[in-house]
């Protein structure tokens, strides 16, 4: 699946984690998003996590209501996140692994530990017209499984290559199973994404890869909008991606 857009889903976290910090609505998530919109986002990404850390249910309507772009929801594979996603009906969801004691997502989600309980969920979302996709490692049996499950795509976790952007050896060695990942998705027919960790300088080594349509980028669009504005700095990422 070869494209010349790549779609920027702008992940607002922890612009919740920013309100939470003093429990008031400063700053307000729908207007984040409508900025973030307004800045050429394609898409809203949130993850209501099952301790509420940043976004809380009550945001999911607001920002719904708020904006005119799609939103990407999420979500551990837990019974109560199911029904909310179920009955939220975003435009698509992502499973994602969840641990209380991380400060944001570590590492992709253990398909195969799981791998029964996905059969019986994922239709549950196509049925409603709801793409699924997976957030995961790097890795072939990854790809391979994911396929099996017949998914709309995956996301794969860049982590390990944003934080290895200084070492050339390691940064080549994941761009290179990043690659693989990729060529496996159009081998399988699946949408290849990509995520975590990635900002205005260790993006530009993922625009080569002709089937990747979309990023979900937060922490570091959130970092500079604190400098130049939220429609600023999603403009900024946004004519990144368009360079390709």
């Amino acid at each position: 699946m070869k494209t010349n857009n790549i779609r920027l889903g702008i992940n607002i976290d922890h612009a919740a984690t920013l309100r939470n910090a003093r429990a008031e609505n400063d700053p307000v998530l729908s207007e984040v998003a409508i900025e973030a919109q307004y800045g050429g986002a394609d898409l809203i990404t949130m993850h209501l996590r099952e301790d509420r850390r940043h976004i809380v249910d009550s945001d999911l309507l607001e920002i719904k209501k708020a904006i005119k772009i799609p939103i990407n929801l999420e979500m551990a594979l837990t019974d109560e996140m199911i029904t909310i996603a179920l009955d939220f009906s975003p435009k698509s969801i992502c499973v994602v692994p969840e641990k209380r004691e991380e400060i944001t997502t570590e590492g992709g989600f253990d398909i195969e530990k799981h791998f029964e309980k996905l059969e019986r969920t994922v239709p549950l979302f196509e049925e409603k017209g709801i793409d699924v996709f997976l957030f995961v490692e790097a890795s072939e049996q990854a790809i391979e499984l994911s396929s099996k499950l017949h998914v709309t795509g995956v996301e794969v976790h860049t982590g390990t290559y944003a934080h290895s952007f200084f070492n050339t050896k390691q940064k080549q060695t994941e761009l290179a199973k990043i690659l693989k990942c990729a060529q496996l998705c159009e081998k399988y027919n699946i949408e290849f994404h990509a995520g975590h960790g990635l900002n205005y300088n260790n993006i530009f080594d993922l625009l080569p890869i002709s089937n990747l349509t979309e990023v979900n980028i937060g922490h570091s669009i959130l970092a500079r909008s604190v400098i130049t504005g939220m429609h600023s700095a999603v403009s900024n990422m946004k004519s990144i991606l368009e360079t390709r």
